[in-house]
């Protein structure tokens, strides 16, 4: 006959007994990069609806710096308790690996939640560069090789990468100025630091609308109703390339099942409603709700994608 260890079972009652009350208290996302960039635009306009699902506070901790290091070793190495979460970027999580040395694994310090928007980006210019086609830009690159700046938000960055595609695909030379965060990067376009960016529909849409950057090209499959008049990359003679950022939430490894599936579950539903969707829009992004495994299987089919072009590309973190 078996016997209980009832140390044991008193853990684990105890632990099924805090999963069923959560959340007690204020919950905590934590965002790899400054206020007014893509990511910090979608939590704003998704985090407070989940925070009434939830029934509990849902503070915004912006922690830029180190290509996103900072702000997912804070998470990797708080309580696995539901209460601090990671709001990551697609490219972040599973390019940075690629890139560098990290205090914590990515993977197996993490629980995934679920990847939850995604989004298209926009190739832009500053108006006073002489070119209105992506053609154009090559050309010019190609007539004066490293005369061009590219903005980005840091190393490994989706702007980043989607950059070092292009410069990959079109075999020109472009020189990269890395900033922290795609706000901090659409400014130095603007300000004429930089000439071009692979920017976030939240962060360049309206500067193009205004005059103040020229857009030339988005890198979705099908024009955005958004910009209609804007070719696809595709369209500008780039067969296949096809990139789009994507938003996820994860918690710390170790973090109960139960407490995973209800994060999940307020999420989807925070996600259906009509608000968000239409805050969502305004800044380029569509739901996507994935489950956690089918978020895993994606992210491990990406991590496999970037890798091989950081390799070709010869990219180094920094």
């Amino acid at each position: 006959m078996l016997r209980r260890n009832p140390i044991a079972a008193a853990v684990l009652l105890a632990a099924n007994a805090a999963s069923a009350a959560y959340p007690e208290k204020p919950i905590r996302a934590v965002l790899p990069f400054p206020p007014g960039g893509g990511t910090d635009g979608l939590a704003r306009a998704v985090l407070p609806k989940l925070s009434q699902l939830m029934g509990q506070p849902i503070v915004i901790d912006n922690r830029p710096g180190a290509g996103g290091v900072i702000a997912a070793d804070l998470v990797a190495k708080s309580a696995p308790d539901g209460y601090t979460l990671f709001m990551g970027s697609s490219t972040f999580v599973t390019a940075t690996p690629s890139l560098i040395k990290l205090p914590y694994d990515s993977v197996k310090d993490f629980a995934p939640i679920t990847l939850f928007a995604t989004a298209a980006f926009i190739l832009a210019v500053n108006p006073k560069v002489a070119a209105t086609s992506v053609s154009q830009l090559m050309a010019l690159a190609k007539a004066k090789p490293a005369s061009l700046n590219y903005a980005s938000g840091g190393i490994g960055s989706p702007l980043h990468l989607s950059a070092e595609l292009f410069k990959n695909r079109a075999g020109i030379n472009i020189v990269h100025i890395a900033y922290k965060g795609g706000a901090p990067a659409v400014a130095a376009v603007l300000a004429g630091e930089a000439q071009m960016i692979f920017g976030s529909f939240a962060t360049t849409m309206n500067q193009i609308r205004a005059g103040r950057m020229r857009g030339l090209a988005v890198t979705s499959t099908a024009r955005s109703p958004h910009l209609p008049d804007l070719p696809t990359m595709i369209e500008s003679g780039f067969p296949g390339f096809n990139v789009q950022a994507w938003n996820s939430l994860e918690a710390p490894a170790g973090t109960p099942a139960a407490v995973i599936q209800r994060i999940y579950s307020d999420t989807v539903k925070a996600m259906q409603a009509q608000e968000v969707i239409t805050l969502m829009d305004r800044i380029g992004y569509s739901p996507a709700n994935t489950t956690p495994r089918e978020y895993s299987e994606r992210r491990r089919t990406e991590t496999a994608m970037w890798a091989r072009l950081i390799k070709d590309a010869n990219i180094r973190g920094q």
